[in-house]
């Protein structure tokens, strides 16, 4: 009998799902349920020859590091340029090894300090993936000697991981402090952590760099992990990814490849003493060659475009974007640009080990420096884009920031270096002929089939109906011309229509439901003489 009312009441709640639908989403049917869900084709690049573009600009990279490294008194250098899956240019210049006159090589190995963060955020998010911790758990479920910390104020929130993650746990910037706690030992640092922290902010409401948070990060994979940070960044990490030159222990290098560190003072190199790996190594403690980092930069850009099909690791792509996007907001600035002059927007903020920004030159662009005593670093790429150049040097805290945006700016001038571009929807291209076919003859049947139930109501039919046939009056039959302008999803476009006497812009937006239809709508006559405006956000010089 109990089956016979589970049947009775499925039934009925079909029946109530079926007849009661909103007025704006037709029965679902095996029809309409597959064009709604059809997949649009992943991003693409619009440009075929892209890579043999940005390849004429390698010798002027290279000429431009060389000079770099004479002007700002860096002993050696290599760069790298990667482009999708690893690397397509690598340059040298210098020494690794002042005294001994070795020159850098491809194969020359470098400390990359701060870029290390970026692991231990990844370690941290395939410990959330695999459910043994999650951001939002309180630190001190971890390492209990936080549980007697005092926040600022008697109304701050416990510290979580996910504050330690974005810098936005309340500590203090500990530059160049940190760079000096790399050997302290396990024992060391639990006396430390059991002494306290002195706060400048309140947790969660402000981004101050951490070299200490990432430490705490360090033993709270220890701890769920049941093994050494450093054990399991080597089997969860570097294994898989072939980085089989990358470590955080110097005297595993072969000390013919490992790149000594110098500061320069009173005109001459001097020699920096080198830090050992200690419990502060998940801050920065890593050594890698410019193979495996082009490795590790490869496979946090193939984690873009979110798409279907196999998810290899040894992190899920989903989480290599999440730790590419801001997590914690910085002050935005502005900037003049070099030579031109013209005011420069920065925006962006922290994600998880990362620093994230949007520049009108590139838009989204993730990157990471590392300085310690004795070498400086820099890792950029650009998602849109499927592109990154990654520098190391060997002398104290030296910065690339700007010569590695000269890279990618030399590689935007080939035409080479550009974003993929999204492909319409099946929706979207539906609505799209339906625009021009109301254009040339409207039918309130045809338009009601394709509007969102808000369409008329924001715009009555009858106003609608006027202005397509007032607007075919002035412009005559009209032809698409089948482009669009860049689309900023598959679900929204804006395109033109080349009619007998002046160019129409349509613009469509699709609403939410199951087919998506259309929620809002825009047909207009292009000024004569106007010119379509192109995505920007530069700004114009001033004087």
């Amino acid at each position: 009998m109990r089956a016979i009312w589970a049947l009775v009441l499925t039934a009925a709640i079909v029946f109530v799902l079926v007849t009661q639908r909103p007025a704006d989403t037709p029965a679902v049917t095996a029809d309409t349920t597959a064009a709604a869900f059809a997949l649009a084709p992943a991003p693409a690049f619009p440009v075929r020859d892209r890579r043999d573009r940005m390849a004429t600009a390698f010798a002027a990279i290279d000429r431009r590091m060389a000079d770099y490294a004479t002007t700002e008194h860096i002993p050696g250098l290599i760069w790298g340029i990667v482009i999708d899956e690893g690397l397509a240019h690598v340059g040298v210049s210098g020494l690794s090894d002042v005294e001994r006159k070795a020159p850098v090589t491809p194969e020359s190995i470098f400390r990359i300090a701060s870029m290390t963060k970026s692991f231990t955020a990844m370690a941290i998010l395939k410990l959330r993936d695999e459910e043994r911790l999650s951001l939002d758990d309180p630190v001190e479920r971890y390492v209990p000697e936080l549980r007697q910390w005092r926040g600022p104020t008697d109304d701050a929130p416990r510290i979580t991981l996910r504050h330690l993650l974005s810098h936005s746990a309340g500590f203090p910037e500990d530059n160049p402090w940190g760079d000096q706690q790399l050997a302290v030992t396990e024992d060391e640092f639990t006396a430390m952590l059991a002494r306290g922290m002195s706060f400048s902010t309140a947790p969660g409401t402000a981004y101050e760099y951490s070299n200490y948070g990432f430490a705490i990060l360090g033993r709270v994979i220890s701890r769920v992990a049941g093994v050494p940070y450093r054990q399991y960044i080597q089997r969860e990490i570097l294994d898989p990814l072939g980085m089989t030159a990358t470590t955080l222990e110097p005297a595993r290098v072969n000390d013919a490849l490992r790149a000594r560190g110098y500061r320069w003072e009173d005109a001459q190199w001097k020699e920096e003493p080198p830090l050992p790996d200690g419990a502060f190594g998940a801050m920065g403690g890593m050594l890698t060659s410019m193979s495996d980092l082009s490795r590790y930069v490869a496979t946090l850009l193939s984690a873009w475009p979110a798409r279907s099909g196999t998810d290899t690791g040894p992190v899920r792509r989903a989480s290599l974007r999440e730790m590419q996007q801001v997590a914690r907001t910085r002050p935005a600035s502005v900037s003049r640009a070099p030579g031109t002059g013209a005011l420069q927007l920065f925006s962006g903020g922290y994600g998880y080990g990362l620093r994230i920004s949007q520049t009108c030159d590139f838009g989204h662009v993730v990157a990471h420096g590392g300085g310690l005593p004795g070498f400086g670093s820099v890792m950029q790429w650009l998602p849109d884009s499927g592109v990154g150049i990654i520098v190391f040097g060997n002398r104290t805290y030296a910065g690339f920031g700007g010569v590695a945006n000269e890279a990618l700016a030399a590689l935007a001038s080939t035409g080479g270096l550009v974003p993929r571009q999204f492909a319409p929807s099946p929706a979207l291209q539906h609505a799209r002929s339906e625009v021009l076919a109301l254009l040339e003859g409207w039918r309130d049947d045809r338009a009601q089939a394709l509007a969102a139930v808000n369409l008329f109501r924001d715009r009555a039919i009858e106003r609608r109906r006027a202005e397509f046939v007032a607007l075919h009056d002035a412009v005559g039959s009209c032809r698409d011309t089948g482009a669009y302008l860049p689309l900023e999803n598959p679900l929204r476009g804006v395109w033109t229509l080349e009619c007998q006497r002046g160019t129409v812009r349509a613009e469509v937006t699709l609403a939410p439901t199951v087919p998506p239809l259309v929620q809002h709508l825009e047909v207009a006559q292009v000024p004569p003489g106007s010119v379509q405006p192109a995505p920007t956000c530069a700004a114009p010089t001033l004087p």
